[in-house]
């Protein structure tokens, strides 16, 4: 074999194992966690802030490459799935589930270093998302509201590896990144529609691009909104936000609220699509003014 077939091979390998574990997605779940560790923690421990990192991200691949397992026959249906390592024959499913396996067992080990809390929520997480979201994803829409907990979880998860402690505070967290889920999924269902619809699956609250859906997505916006600027009014435990913070963080809350309007208006799939990068910059930005108000205050 040449040197040129072998690194082919071997970034085909590479590109494919980053693809089965969604490494972009699960990158952004450990930021999350990160986020709410640093929140939650009085002095870092960075041996423990690490393991956190290396157990979300053992999780979130385990249940996507699951994920990808059980939908392999529907993901041939749809453009943005059909080249999918399993679909497209790269990957067998017996490889995809040895990698799943090993880092089931590898994430919840290291989340139970932490301690007992981190790791249970870790561990409801994969189930939720590949035992129930997944299989409920053709039947009913509300897959994505079942979807919406794992996927709320790694915030308040930092905030449980750093404390030991479920309470109000990491409840919050929940609760913000929860109601923040709707409009960003709704989003993705509706400029994906006509290829979700292929594979049979319901992501829309109404089952379709209509005025319904478009309602509901503001309406969790706004709950999205109002819920990150509780901490403002110290009714959250030692999880605070100061006035300043507080103001950037509703601001931008505002500018997602806009695009979901727009959504309304105009009812069209590049409007969906902005709404999505929006609710992207969100959940990013508000997480770091969180973390950085802390730390300035």
């Amino acid at each position: 074999m040449s040197r040129t077939s072998a690194a082919a091979i071997k970034h085909t390998w590479i590109s494919d194992f980053k693809e089965i574990t969604k490494m972009r997605l699960a990158l952004s779940v450990v930021f999350s966690s990160v986020a709410g560790y640093l929140l939650g923690v009085e002095t870092v421990d960075y041996a423990t802030l690490l393991l956190l990192a290396l157990g979300g991200y053992f999780m979130v691949g385990a249940s996507n490459a699951y994920n990808q397992i059980i939908e392999k026959d529907l993901d041939v249906l749809m453009d943005r799935t059909k080249n999918r390592p399993i679909p497209a024959g790269r990957m067998t499913v017996q490889t995809a589930f040895i990698i799943a396996t090993i880092f089931t067992v590898l994430g919840i080990a290291i989340l139970y270093s932490i301690n007992e809390q981190t790791a249970m929520f870790g561990a409801i997480s994969i189930f939720l998302y590949t035992c129930v979201y997944t299989p409920l994803k053709t039947k009913t829409p509300l897959a994505v509201f079942v979807g919406a907990i794992p996927g709320a979880i790694p915030f308040m998860l930092g905030w449980v590896a750093a404390t030991d402690d479920f309470g109000i505070e990491p409840g919050v967290l929940f609760a913000l990144q929860f109601f923040w889920q709707f409009p960003h999924f709704w989003a993705i269902g509706w400029f994906l529609y006509n290829d979700y619809k292929k594979g049979g699956f319901f992501m829309l609250p109404t089952g379709k691009q209509d005025k319904g859906t478009a309602v509901q997505t503001i309406m969790y916006t706004v709950w999205t909104v109002l819920v990150s600027i509780v901490p403002v009014f110290g009714i959250t435990g030692q999880l605070k936000l100061s006035i300043v913070a507080g103001s950037i963080v509703f601001s931008l809350g505002l500018f997602m609220l806009y695009y979901a309007i727009q959504l309304f208006k105009k009812m069209t799939e590049k409007a969906a699509k902005q709404l999505m990068l929006a609710s992207v910059s969100y959940i990013t930005l508000i997480q770091i003014v969180y973390v950085v108000d802390k730390f300035i205050r």
